[in-house]
């Protein structure tokens, strides 16, 4: 895709706002996932069009940029809703009834892992481990962190943000 049809897709003020951290980094090499980072911070998360325009500026290859997204969980290539619901499902949290946690924000926003409801307000993401393991099991709303949640306290958490 041409530079010239990637600017008119993105949002050039966030453009402009990426490219700054980009020009203001020592050195570009070795800086894709701390401007992948910055690039989600910006846009909510990272597009074709995204990950394109960080290869350009970067000067690496789009199928490197797409290899970084594609792998590591905390990069979505979709738009999550106003408030991401993450549950972490690492061996800790599962053990502890993750599980039954995720199975009930299902239930109640009537969503399977990676959707997002119709009004853009949620949306609902599973991750390997939030590190929080003392915890268990843990919910992350945005970067809030809720630990020892059972299924009984989802609608309360949900209530929180409507």
């Amino acid at each position: 895709m041409s530079s010239s049809v990637v600017s008119q897709t993105l949002d050039p003020s966030k453009c402009k706002q990426l490219d700054q951290f980009i020009d203001q980094l020592p050195s570009k090499k070795g800086e894709l996932i701390a401007v992948l980072h910055k690039a989600q911070e910006i846009f909510g998360y990272l597009p074709k069009e995204v990950q394109q325009h960080i290869a350009k500026r970067l000067e690496v290859p789009v199928a490197k940029v797409y290899g970084v997204v594609s792998f590591y969980s905390f990069f979505s290539m979709e738009p999550k809703g106003e408030h991401p619901i993450s549950i972490c499902m690492g061996t800790a949290c599962y053990v502890r009834g993750a599980e039954k946690v995720l199975n009930e924000f299902k239930k109640e926003l009537n969503l399977e892992v990676g959707e997002t409801t119709p009004d853009g307000k949620f949306s609902l993401l599973s991750l390997r481990c939030v590190g929080a393991c003392g915890l268990a099991p843990v919910v992350m709303v945005g970067e809030k962190v809720y630990g020892r949640v059972t299924p009984e306290m989802v609608k309360d958490i949900l209530k929180e943000y409507q």
